[in-house]
């Protein structure tokens, strides 16, 4: 229940932290609980390495909580690093992890290092560090649009992975495609692929171009199946479903046609056309969607996200940038 309005905006406030607050930390609570039951079924010994995170927003905490959640790492084993020091308190109570501010610090004596800050301060970040680095240590960049051999340069090291995550990661799910120039020996690779797959689903790559193409398409993925789902449960709404009603029922079915989908043999178009019926419920809406280019909206979202991610990482003037994508969109 919502509090009524009164005349002192700051009671209001006040108020309203009282009464949302609560209830916003039942919802964390809950994801983080999905993320111990499915890292429960998996066998996960803490690795013998220490970690720094560098950067603790939307990706650098989902990555810190598949690796506490999983068990790969132990809390004492982690520090991370923000800005924002009311963000940092929050990790600390929330994970049990080390923090600060300082980002030389957190890589002293790191053996795992996480760069999970966002690409326009990549350089300044990679400016402090460089002196504290390791020779041993291996690190992980999710920076999107940088190269390996832009942090290689950065960090004066060659032991750099770039990979690409996305924010299921949180709970176990995350799908990361990763890639690391042939120098990068079997022990390293063997220690990133475990971190990986810690939080998820992971993937390995030789091209290192097919990042670019990962970070428009399940990098940035959620994205565009939230405003799916979103979009449906208003759609329930308007016809009359109470919110939650049409919440559980998109979800429930979204969930259920991924599962169909992956377990299935068959294409996609042919789950569609299995279900869609002549002159039927199916086949008006998709005639809809059909009629509102909804394939195109969904090919230029990703290809937009595909050339974002070249600009963020200083390429657009690639000739990769120019082949493929939509003339409107370069």
């Amino acid at each position: 229940h919502l509090p009524q309005p009164t005349a002192e905006p700051q009671m209001l406030r006040r108020t309203m932290l009282r009464v949302w607050l609560p209830a916003a930390s039942t919802v964390f609570r809950r994801t983080m609980s999905l993320s111990v039951r499915y890292a429960s079924s998996k066998t996960v010994k803490p690795l013998q390495k220490q970690f720094a995170l560098l950067g603790s927003g939307k990706m650098g905490e989902a990555i810190l909580a598949g690796l506490t959640q999983s068990g790969a790492a132990l809390p004492k084993q982690i520090t991370s690093t923000d800005i924002n020091t009311q963000k940092l308190e929050y990790i600390a109570q929330e994970y049990g992890v080390f923090t600060t501010t300082d980002n030389l610090l957190a890589v002293d004596n790191a053996d795992v290092i996480v760069l999970a800050i966002k690409p326009q301060h990549m350089e300044s970040v990679m400016d402090t560090i460089r002196p504290r680095i390791k020779a041993t240590s291996v690190i992980i960049s999710i920076a999107a649009g940088f190269k390996v051999q832009q942090v290689e340069e950065g960090l004066c090291t060659k032991r750099v992975v770039r990979s690409m995550p996305n924010t299921p990661a949180c709970i176990g799910h995350s799908m990361t495609v990763w890639t690391a120039r042939t120098t990068l020996s079997v022990e390293d690779h063997a220690l990133v692929k475990s971190v990986l797959s810690s939080i998820g689903e992971e993937l390995y790559v030789k091209d290192e171009s097919y990042l670019d193409m990962a970070t428009a398409l399940s990098g940035s993925g959620p994205a565009y199946f939230f405003m799916i789902i979103e979009s449906m449960i208003d759609a329930g709404v308007h016809m009359g479903f109470p919110r939650e009603v049409a919440k559980k029922l998109v979800l429930s079915t979204m969930l259920g046609s991924v599962k169909l989908a992956i377990e299935s043999d068959h294409h996609p178009a042919y789950l569609r056309n299995d279900i869609t019926s002549p002159g039927g419920t199916s086949a008006a809406a998709l005639y809809e969607a059909e009629r509102g280019n909804l394939r195109t909206v969904i090919s230029n979202s990703v290809w937009a996200a595909y050339k974002r991610t070249l600009e963020l990482g200083g390429h657009t003037n690639s000739g990769l940038l120019i082949r493929g994508i939509p003339p409107h969109l370069r």
